[in-house]
């Protein structure tokens, strides 16, 4: 295949191998929906959904779910944006969780919230334990995930990854956003064997949701969501 160059928002440069859909794809995502993941949950992913499990429990309204939330950025503005939700941001990096979430506030101009909660937590054991407690959730956010470039790390990408099949029932809604469209078109066609379908569209926000989304938009990429109904 001919490699293709993508320049990120931080001037890094992705080569990838791929010009299309993965030619493993489809075999990939049947295999995960046929044997399930059952690996063991970690502790401390476990305590943190037991912590806010409770709190989705007791709230009377919609749920909106962050993957991938980074610094928070995006959290607080979902949650500015529906007043009127929970809104949980979720990332693997405690150090992004919890850095500098003051500053970071006035400096992207969003206003005082407290409908939201930033969880540092392993998704792959996070939406396993989702699917488990049954959480209805209005939307599930996955925001400029690292896309794996390569041919070989297809199965690190969320839709050939073993929790695909957890992660592709959590929200009415889901929305994913990217600045290599081709991994939004590989997801929606693993989402449409999964029985999801949904449209790519450019994003037009003249808000960017997440700090990606600003430098890419800011160097003169394209970005593009998905929107799983």
């Amino acid at each position: 295949m001919t490699k293709e160059m993508i320049i990120t928002g931080d001037s890094k440069v992705i080569i990838t191998n791929q010009t299309g859909i993965h030619e493993k794809l489809e075999e990939v995502v049947h295999r995960h929906l046929q044997y399930p993941s059952k690996k063991p949950y970690q502790a401390h992913t476990q305590q943190a959904f037991a912590e806010i499990d409770q709190i989705v429990q007791a709230f009377d309204g919609d749920i909106i779910l962050d993957s991938c939330c980074g610094v928070g950025q995006s959290t607080r503005l979902l949650a500015q944006r529906n007043p009127n939700a929970l809104v949980i941001g979720v990332d693997k990096s405690a150090h992004r969780v919890n850095r500098n979430v003051v500053e970071l506030t006035k400096k992207d101009s969003v206003e005082q919230v407290s409908n939201y909660h930033l969880i540092r937590a392993d998704l792959n054991d996070f939406y396993r334990l989702v699917v488990q407690a049954k959480w209805s959730v209005a939307q599930h956010f996955v925001l400029y995930p690292n896309p794996w470039p390569k041919s070989k790390h297809l199965q690190r990408r969320w839709h050939g990854s073993a929790v695909f099949p957890e992660l592709i029932h959590i929200g009415k809604e889901i929305i994913l956003r990217s600045n290599w469209r081709l991994y939004l078109e590989e997801f929606q066609q693993a989402a449409d064997i999964a029985g999801r379908q949904g449209d790519i569209v450019e994003v037009s926000d003249s808000q960017p949701l997440t700090p990606f989304e600003a430098k890419y938009q800011a160097s003169g990429q394209k970005c593009w969501q998905l929107l799983l109904g």
